[in-house]
């Protein structure tokens, strides 16, 4: 039994780390995964391109998902991304997302279950695997339903759904950033401002929202805000995404490629695409 998927990486709107409460918007970079399924008991994972990389995310997603409507399947899941790994892009998400479509599809049960509980599986092996603070249910359910969501982590709840045609700046410098390390207890202190930003978020004004997470969380998480300064005059938004270290800006992709010739002057990768809003699919 063999089942594969895909699931697009996401930029942040605003962090959940402050509240509990989160958003985020997908973008048009995908990871994939592979599920073989057979009789043998026991899960293993492969990352393409990053052998001693951490596989119990994925490994954890096909055991729930089979704990669920199979019958003690074990297997293989392999991940190909084109999301680099701990930049804030949402890069576990997507794969945990891929990998529970393709489990699902290798089980023959994917009209068996919505896509937003099927998220929900995910949420709970990233908790599992201890690769998440918040549960990341704001990331999960845009890279699993496409578009910007609003969530409340805390419950794994659905707060809003909107779909944005943005074209999309990231620039992801060469160092990482894990998000089950970030400094909570210091996020905690801009929880002012994060509640700012979730009412701009349920108000829809996504984009200003997204530009006041990205100084606050610049100043929480002591990231440079030079980024968001020069690309402000020109974007829509433009913030830190997740916990770093990619910024990402949305807007008119023209405006971008101005803000793209001076974010390339620094180390890192800078690239343009485009919002997503099909979400993760079966292949």
């Amino acid at each position: 039994m063999e089942g594969r998927a895909r699931a697009p990486a996401a930029g942040t709107v605003l962090n959940a780390l402050a509240t509990g409460t989160g958003s985020a918007f997908a973008i048009d970079a995908y990871t994939t995964a592979t599920v073989e399924l057979t009789d043998t008991a026991g899960v293993e994972g492969e990352i393409a391109d990053a052998p001693d990389a951490d596989t119990r995310l994925i490994e954890r997603c096909v055991e729930l998902v089979v704990e669920r409507f199979g019958d003690g399947q074990g297997g293989r899941v392999r991940t190909e991304s084109e999301v680099p790994m701990a930049s804030g892009l949402k890069s576990s998400s997507a794969a945990a997302n891929a990998t529970v479509l393709a489990t699902l599809s290798a089980l023959d049960a994917r009209e068996e279950i919505s896509r937003e509980d099927a998220c929900r599986i995910g949420v709970q092996a990233a908790r599992d695997a201890g690769v998440t603070v918040t549960g990341a249910f704001d990331d999960a359910s845009a890279s699993m339903l496409g578009g910007v969501t609003v969530t409340d982590n805390t419950e794994d709840e659905l707060l809003a759904r909107e779909e944005r045609d943005w074209s999309v700046l990231v620039w992801t410098p060469p160092e990482r950033s894990f998000s089950a390390d970030a400094d909570v207890e210091r996020c905690e202190q801009i929880a002012p401002m994060a509640e700012l930003v979730a009412d701009l978020a349920l108000d829809g004004d996504f984009a200003r929202a997204m530009t006041v997470n990205g100084l606050a969380y610049c100043a929480a998480l002591d990231f440079p805000t030079e980024p968001i300064v020069e690309a402000m005059p020109l974007v829509e938004g433009v913030s830190l995404s997740g916990t770093g270290p990619s910024f990402t800006a949305v807007g008119e992709h023209s405006a971008l490629e101005t803000v793209r010739d001076i974010w390339t002057e620094r180390d890192g990768n800078t690239w343009l695409t485009t919002t997503q809003t099909d979400g993760a699919q079966t292949r």
